[in-house]
């Protein structure tokens, strides 16, 4: 019995998605690959490691007893790959200007690859909002931003994006949205709605409802208080899949699902200032994040 690094690594993705179509967008490649990858594990298992159900799937037993040994499996060969790639020949520095949902949901897992693989790179990771991150990368203050580029206003910056995550409906499984076959916005504005504020998710949130509005009777900078009032059953969301989590603080399921209208994802990348010269580190960084996520073949 063998499984390969992706397999493992595409069952990890779905095990704490909740979702095989989540799974999929987190690890830009088609639903249909990951579908194959865990058919593959459960062929040579001889059972099943997801239940399937209406919202997505949950773990069965053999998949609970298999998630915590394919996730060492997977930290291991990844130290072993950052070991053997590392280049302690580069120098140099460089100030990254962060924003919240980004240095929370994003960033770790890349701090520690770059510290790995660059040991002599000296980089300073600053938390900040968008619209000071733009300031201080025109006055030369910053070298990048990495953050929502969706958001950005500035039209002396430069960016490129790197991660597109979708945005759907949070819910209970026994709140009423969780049992129509389709969802609508109009569906959505009959219910009372927990809005999170950071990092303007409220604004995005406000420009694509339109001429409805949603009944919002809690705003909150607070990832955790949003999931906790979804999870309770005590109100609904629409946020983006690179904050979900499955469960709440307090253990209890949180479901997603597809609103019918265009609701516009979450744009993640970099930002930099016009004509800025590039240095060695710049180079580095920028090269680093388009090597994850815009490889060939990557998203394919």
């Amino acid at each position: 019995m063998t499984f390969s690094t992706r397999q493992l690594r595409y069952f990890v993705a779905v095990a704490e998605a909740g979702q095989l179509s989540a799974a999929a967008k987190e690890l830009f490649i088609s639903q249909s690959a990951v579908t194959s990858a865990i058919q593959d594990i459960e062929s040579q298992l001889k059972q099943p490691v997801f239940i399937r159900t209406s919202r997505g799937v949950r773990l069965t037993d053999t998949g609970t007893a298999l998630l915590p040994k394919a996730r060492e499996i997977l930290r291991m060969l990844e130290e072993a790959a950052e070991v053997t790639s590392a280049d302690a020949t580069l120098h140099g520095a460089a100030r990254v200007g962060v924003t919240y949902t980004v240095m929370g949901y994003f960033l770790p897992q890349h701090i520690q690859r770059l510290a790995a693989r660059y040991p002599n790179l000296e980089i300073s990771w600053l938390e900040m909002s968008r619209a000071e991150a733009e300031e201080k990368l025109i006055a030369g203050d910053l070298d990048f931003a990495l953050l929502l580029t969706s958001n950005l206003r500035s039209p002396a910056l430069m960016h490129e994006t790197f991660v597109h995550s979708a945005r759907r409906l949070w819910m209970a499984p026994s709140h009423p949205l969780a049992q129509l076959p389709q969802v609508h916005l109009a569906d959505v504005a009959k219910h009372p709605y927990a809005l999170l504020t950071v990092d303007e998710a409220d604004r995005t949130t406000r420009a694509y409802w339109g001429e409805l509005q949603p009944q919002v009777f809690i705003e909150t900078t607070s990832i955790e208080a949003v999931r906790s009032i979804v999870a309770n059953g005590n109100g609904v969301t629409i946020l983006s899949d690179m904050v979900h989590r499955p469960w709440s603080l307090e253990g209890k399921r949180i479901e997603t699902a597809i609103v019918s209208e265009h609701v516009p994802d979450m744009q993640i990348g970099l930002a930099w200032r016009k004509g800025a010269q590039f240095t060695s580190a710049m180079r580095t960084l920028y090269d680093y994040f388009h090597g994850q996520f815009n490889a060939p073949g990557l998203s394919t």
